[in-house]
């Protein structure tokens, strides 16, 4: 049996992920899905120093408190960054590198460089407490993640702000080379693809495992059996 790490994306917590988790663990599988720092429940420990390193710091603390075990490590969305830093201190740590509709991050790159979509967020940047904040939980929010109905009253309940610093941070790869050894998986969302500039489009249709399907961004949410057993056939392989 595998042990996963599971990643959120921008404005998500750990909660997101309990639909998959809840099937992983009826596999067999160990299962963390950590909240990063100033999300969710802990948004209560918002500050000005929150960033991408700091969330890179944090799911590598956690791979290295998991030793010597290695870890699915997955990560949905901006979870791409995350994880890919995360990856890069710690390779001896990762089994697999799972990108769930997440972008795909070379050195000193930000996820504003690869997501160009977040320059209209950008608009809607609000310094709270002396924090700049995006990503905000509205209507435009669950356009983007797909949601509508009972999941988005659900999801609007839980969503929260998202420091702007951890997308505008570039990211800083000690290894990218040692990097490209970890085998790598992707599950693209087909309307993700078809929004993405042609290089960053072709880095997620690269990797040992690969497969698009037509689903909302929020697979995780609308989609948790076909996630599961995406994640439960790396655990075989």
């Amino acid at each position: 049996m595998a042990c996963f790490v599971l990643v959120h994306g921008g404005g998500h917590g750990g909660w997101c992920w309990e639909p998959v988790a809840k099937r992983l663990r009826a596999q067999g599988h160990t299962v963390h899905a950590p909240t990063l720092i100033g999300l969710a429940e802990r948004a209560t420990e918002l500050h000005p120093g929150i960033d991408l390193e700091a969330h890179v710091a944090e799911v590598a603390a956690l791979m290295e408190s998991l030793a010597p075990t290695k870890v699915i490590l997955v990560g949905h969305s901006y979870g791409g960054m995350v994880i890919t830093g995360a990856a890069d201190r710690a390779p001896g740590r990762v089994a697999w590198l799972a990108h769930l509709d997440a972008p795909v991050p070379q050195d000193g790159e930000a996820l504003i460089d690869i997501s160009p979509g977040l320059v209209v967020l950008a608009e809607d940047v609000v310094e709270v407490d002396g924090v700049p904040l995006g990503l905000w939980p509205d209507e435009r929010a669950l356009a983007i993640y797909g949601l509508s109905g009972a999941e988005a009253e659900r999801a609007l309940e839980r969503l929260t702000p998202h420091p702007w610093a951890c997308f505008l941070q570039k990211l800083r790869l000690a290894d990218p080379v040692r990097l490209t050894s970890i085998p790598r998986a992707m599950l693209n969302c087909a309307g993700t693809l078809m929004r993405r500039p042609d290089e960053f489009c072709a880095r997620s249709l690269v990797g040992d495992v690969v497969e698009t399907v037509d689903a909302p961004h929020d697979i995780m949410l609308t989609h948790p059996d076909l996630v599961a057993d995406f994640l439960g056939r790396l655990a075989g392989d």
